[in-house]
Parts: structure tokens; C-alpha cells; sequence
């Protein structure tokens, strides 16, 4: 298979085969007469998750909008489209999402799939936007899982990790178009967290913390604020003892903030300000790795005082780490399940021997607080442990077997982490 590497290049796919099916029928076709299938999308993730022994299925020409429901605020689009695509489509209608994650880049069943996130105390992971999904299950035929369905199969559907089938259609929930505008404040002291952490985090509809963890500071907090009529246009100089920034600013130290979505306070669409990078520009820093942990928000600042006993460790290997809150679901494959929750991230350089070392430092650090780690990112964790932190994966299990009897699209992956006992 040509150009058979992930985004970041630190992951090389072991399929023969890449098809890239124009509609629906062609997809259906192409499960039903594959052995091994896996759906890839914008190759953002980092492990394998999305590989198969045999052939792997693109949904880049399946990426439009099919219907706007103005009447109930919903979307249905393709699988295949991305954030960013949507995003501006959306805005043209008057609408616009909950949420976005960092990178627009991405597509939406990939991202709901792994239950990828944005930031906000009052924001679900994007996942949650999720009203229906078609999928075209291992013998061609395609179903729909609805919230409107009574059986609440639709919870375990959504974040499916790619075990039940191809997603082909997505039926999201909208909300009326907004505009948002961003600001950065340099220098937060970890400890201000202590008592200020739901202060900082409730501070702006979406706030991330970035550190290299060189010391005890965070170096830029991310406020993205939603315009209101209501809505104070006096800024402070100050934020909990950081300091406003008189420039724009990338988040890894040193990097130009040119592929940074505006700051400065400069008002602009909701889609240009819930990601932090633009879409017509490569995101973060390129070469690079990935993990991220989920903690419940009460554990979070012991959670963060631990990585910070952490630093000589970590710092020496990173580009930069996000701290952002997210809010609990339903979904039972989420590592938000149940739970309000704070994510650590780690953008890593590309030195996979060194990071493969401390991640479990890192890992054992977390324990006492049950971390659960992002399903498409680097983790250490035994299958075990990951699957102690599901109170659904039985049930998830039953329904891929329900789905895909015959383990179609089953992988690696799913096979250690999901399937075996």
C-alpha cells in the first residue's frame, strides 16, 4: 500500500489494500466481500487503532452535507467530512457545533469514533453531539443506531472505536451560529489551580492550560469566549497572577504563531476560534507523538501536581502539554463516562524509545487517580487495567459481537485492548 503512514509518520499500516469507494453502494459492496476491513480517516491517530491485516477503506469522497433540518437543529453529513469543512458550511446556514477539537483537520467519524474532545467545562466531547449513525455492518447491510431508539444501543454505538462496522452517515445536533473571540495570558502558577481551578476553567466557554513542564507555571492559558450582548468587553491584565499577552503565540514554545487561529481578543466565527490551529495551515508541530489521560475533575490538581513531580523526566522529551475539562456523557466507550473530567496531553517529540519509557511513569503517577487514556493516542497501560476502567465493556463487547460475529473489523487492537479477557 502506498503512502501507507499515519499523519505523524510514526505509525506504518500493515494493509495490502486501500480503497477509496465513491458512495454508500460501493461500500457496501467492498464489506461484504472483505475478509479483514478497517475504515481509515485522516490518519490522525497514533497506535493502531484503525489498521487491518488486509484492507483499509478511505471515506474521502463520501464528505458532504446531505441535509439540514431546521426544524429539529440537526445536521446529517457524510462520514468522511471534516471539522473544518462542516464547520464552514454550518456557519453559512446559521449554525454552528457545540464543540470543535484543536485541529479542524479531522473527520467526524473519526473523531466521535475515538471520542475526541475540545475544551469547556459545559462541553461534551464531540461525540456527544451525535444523534444518529448509519453503518454498514460486516455483510454489506446498513443500519441505523438513533437516540430515538428506546434501547439505548446508541450509547455504546457511538464511540465505537471502529469495532461495528463503517460509519457512513452522521446525524449531529446544531446550535444557532455565534461568534467567539480569544485571548492568551502567560505564566499561570500551578498552584493557583489549588483553589482557583474551577475559577480559571469557567473563566471563558472553552479554556486550555499549555506547559512544557520545565517548571511549575503554565505558560499560556487559552481563553475562548462566546460574544453576547450580555458579554463584557473589559478585558483584565491579569488572570490569577498570569499576564496578558501583547502577541500572538503558538502553543509550543518557540514555534511562529502564524498557523494559530487569531488572538488577541479579534472577533471571528465560531470555527475559526474553537480549534487552536487554522485549517489551511499544518497543525501543531508536525513530527510528533501523542498521549493524553482522563482524570475526574475533583482528582485534577493532584492529578497535575503529580506530573509536575514528573519534570525532569517529561520536559527533557516534549513539546508542549494542554490541560482542558470536559464535560461528563452517557457514552459508553468515552473516557468522560459518568464522570466530569480533565485531560492531560502530551505532544511529544518524535523520539518513540525515549517516550516508551516514561510512559509508564507517567501512567503509574496517574494510577491512584483511575486515568483512562485517549484511545487514539500512545499509552503504556496493560489490557487489564484499560478495561478495569470501563463499567460498559462488557456490554460494548456483546454488541460487536452482535454487529461483527465473525470479527471483520477486528483488529490488533481491539483484539488486546477491547475483545480478550
Amino acid at each position: 500500500m502506498e503512502n501507507d503512514r499515519n499523519w505523524a509518520g510514526n505509525y506504518r499500516y500493515s494493509a495490502s489494500e486501500l480503497h477509496v469507494p465513491e458512495n454508500v453502494g460501493q461500500v457496501q459492496e467492498l464489506v461484504a466481500r472483505s475478509g479483514r476491513i478497517k475504515v481509515l480517516g485522516t490518519r490522525h491517530s497514533f497506535n493502531g487503532i484503525a489498521d487491518s491485516t488486509e484492507s483499509l477503506l478511505s471515506l474521502q469522497k463520501l464528505n458532504r452535507v446531505t441535509a439540514i433540518d431546521h426544524a429539529r437543529n440537526k445536521v446529517t453529513v457524510e462520514a468522511g467530512i471534516r471539522y473544518g469543512e462542516l464547520g464552514q458550511y454550518l456557519h453559512s446556514n446559521g449554525y454552528a457545533l457545540h464543540n470543535m477539537a484543536s485541529l479542524p483537520h479531522i473527520t467526524v467519524a473519526g473523531a466521535c469514533a475515538t471520542a475526541t474532545h475540545g475544551s469547556g467545562d459545559l462541553n461534551g466531547n464531540l461525540a456527544t453531539a451525535v444523534h444518529s449513525l448509519e453503518v454498514v455492518k460486516a455483510d454489506g447491510e446498513a443500519v441505523e443506531f438513533s437516540r430515538e431508539q428506546q434501547d439505548g444501543v446508541i450509547e455504546g454505538a457511538i464511540v465505537g472505536l471502529g469495532g461495528l462496522g463503517v460509519v457512513t452517515k452522521i446525524t449531529l445536533d446544531v446550535i444557532p451560529v455565534f461568534q467567539m473571540s480569544q485571548y492568551v495570558y502567560d505564566n499561570l502558577p500551578l498552584v493557583h489551580l489549588k483553589e482557583h481551578f474551577d475559577d480559571i476553567f469557567s473563566s471563558a466557554y472553552s479554556v486550555s492550560l499549555f506547559t512544557d513542564w520545565k517548571n511549575a507555571m503554565f505558560n499560556q492559558v487559552w481563553q475562548k469566549k462566546r460574544i453576547t450582548a450580555q458579554a463584557s468587553d473589559q478585558v483584565e491584565p491579569e488572570f490569577f497572577g498570569a499576564t496578558r499577552a501583547t502577541a500572538h503565540r503558538h502553543p509550543v514554545p518557540g514555534h511562529t504563531a502564524e498557523n494559530c487561529n487569531e488572538q488577541m481578543g479579534i472577533s471571528g466565527p465560531w470555527y475559526e476560534r474553537l480549534p487552536h490551529f487554522r485549517m489551511d495551515f499544518t497543525p501543531s508541530s508536525g513530527e510528533e507523538l501523542q498521549s493524553e489521560y482522563f482524570v475526574s475533575r475533583q482528582d485534577a490538581y493532584q492529578a497535575l501536581c503529580a506530573i509536575d513531580r514528573l519534570r525532569e523526566y517529561i520536559s527533557p522529551l516534549l513539546h508542549v502539554s494542554e490541560v482542558r475539562t470536559i464535560a461528563e456523557d452517557n457514552l459508553w466507550m468515552s473516557p468522560c463516562y459518568k464522570q466530569e473530567s480533565v485531560a492531560i496531553h502530551f505532544t511529544w517529540k518524535a523520539n518513540w524509545g525515549a517516550v516508551q519509557q516514561v510512559l509508564p511513569i507517567i501512567e503509574e503517577q496517574l494510577a491512584p487517580f483511575h486515568a483512562r487514556p485517549h484511545w487514539g493516542k500512545l499509552f503504556a497501560m496493560s489490557p487489564a487495567r484499560l478495561q478495569s476502567l470501563y463499567v460498559k465493556l462488557s456490554d460494548f463487547r456483546q454488541l460487536i459481537l452482535h454487529y461483527d460475529p465473525q470479527g471483520k473489523f477486528q483488529n490488533d487492537f481491539l483484539n488486546k485492548y477491547i475483545m480478550e479477557n
